[in-house]
């Protein structure tokens, strides 16, 4: 029995107890080889969890969790380093003290681990003393891992006083890398919208974006050749199941679950969640948008006026420029980032890539919203089924 790693985004846990693993690690390598700051922007439910919990990992020199992956073989001279990873991705932000408080939870540990900080320190301060504390007690420099910087602007969205509450205080945060460079060896920030150096960042504009860099295209999610490496023998227990072929049944998850692309030359990338869920029922199935997205799609919807069964029909005819800050005037922005548009092709001239739906669940999805908008649907909307069997 294949198990499945459903709703676990923990590496450790994963590799203990015989989960299955596809691997990603040589790309961890290279990172840490290669830069110190970087950014990294994908659609929920695409894996930045779980990349983030294997560069924790490695950095804490748990060489014995990557036996039989391409780190073991790439890394040669394991070191131990002082790991503060901020998990901004389970937290409820619906209030002014919610982000402070989550942030105080995270340095309270810290501060167990590496030292109690002086009352009356603010947050930017305590996280300084932390940084310098940690460095100090280990000998080596500190790596800073920072999931779903943008959470909380994402659940605020709609009340503008909050999201500036909140942008003023990650500022402050955030920016504490810059002023720490010294005493870090790699800070990676994770998130769905484009990162934006100045609204949030400050000072921090070192840092490499790799959200659109085709080398790390594969970094997150799961490609053609990895899912036939990887669950061949499931995806043909699933087609036998529903009375396909295997080639069929690879077909339908092509169709529904693939088309994924972060720069204009990458091949299709299958969602993991959906791919693994699907597997693991053994029959097709739509997921939607979960409560954040859903609820940023129509925020964003009735704040730029747009009828939302107009952009399943018409988007992929639309030239986009793609250069806007988090949560910029761009609604084909707000959309690709949050994986409900895609890369479709590239326009050399204009500088500006061509969006369209990636897949027919994600149509789905999106069909699902806007019927859920009154103001959304005029006209009765296209419906697409989901097509399993012979």
């Amino acid at each position: 029995m294949t198990k499945y790693p459903i709703g676990l985004q923990n590496f450790q846990g994963l590799r203990e107890d015989g989960y299955v693993y596809v691997d990603k690690t040589a790309f961890v390598y290279e990172l840490a080889q290669s830069g110190k700051y970087y950014f990294l922007s994908r659609p929920r439910r695409f894996g930045k969890s779980l990349f983030l919990s294997t560069l924790e990992a490695y950095y804490q020199g748990k060489k014995e969790l990557f036996k039989g992956l391409a780190l073991e073989q790439l890394e040669k001279d394991w070191k131990v380093y002082p790991v503060l990873h901020l998990d901004l991705n389970a937290a409820k932000y619906t209030d002014s003290e919610a982000l402070e408080s989550i942030l105080d939870g995270h340095f309270r540990y810290f501060e167990e681990t590496y030292g109690t900080t002086p009352n009356g320190l603010s947050l930017s301060e305590r996280f300084k003393v932390i940084i310098r504390r940690a460095y100090e007690q280990t000998g080596q420099k500190v790596v800073i891992l920072v999931d779903e910087y943008d959470k909380p602007l994402l659940q605020a969205i709609g009340n503008k006083a909050l999201q500036d509450e909140y942008r003023a205080l990650l500022k402050s945060v955030y920016g504490v890398a810059k002023t720490m460079d010294g005493y870090i060896q790699m800070a990676f920030f994770t998130g769905v919208t484009k990162l934006s150096v100045d609204s949030l960042f400050g000072d921090l504009n070192n840092i490499t974006n790799i959200s659109l860099d085709k080398h790390f295209t594969e970094l997150c999610g799961f490609t053609e050749e990895e899912i036939r490496n990887n669950f061949d023998n499931e995806v043909g227990l699933m087609a036998k199941k529903n009375l396909l072929t295997k080639e069929e049944c690879y077909a339908i998850l092509k169709e529904n679950y693939d088309g994924y692309h972060f720069n204009e030359d990458s091949s299709g990338m299958y969602n993991p969640f959906c791919l693994i869920e699907v597997l693991n029922a053994m029959k097709f199935k739509d997921f939607g948008p979960d409560t954040d997205t859903k609820k940023y799609i129509v925020e964003t919807l009735r704040q730029n006026n747009y009828k939302l069964e107009n952009l399943i029909q018409e988007n992929e005819a639309d030239l986009f420029l793609f250069d806007t800050e988090l949560f910029g005037d761009s609604l084909l922005a707000s959309l690709y980032q949050i994986g409900y548009l895609t890369i479709k092709d590239y326009d050399q001239k204009f500088n500006g890539f061509r969006l369209g739906i990636p897949n027919a669940e994600v149509k789905r999805g999106l069909l699902s919203v806007a019927n859920s908008i009154k103001s959304a649907s005029t006209s009765p909307l296209l419906h697409v089924g989901l097509r399993v069997g012979k």
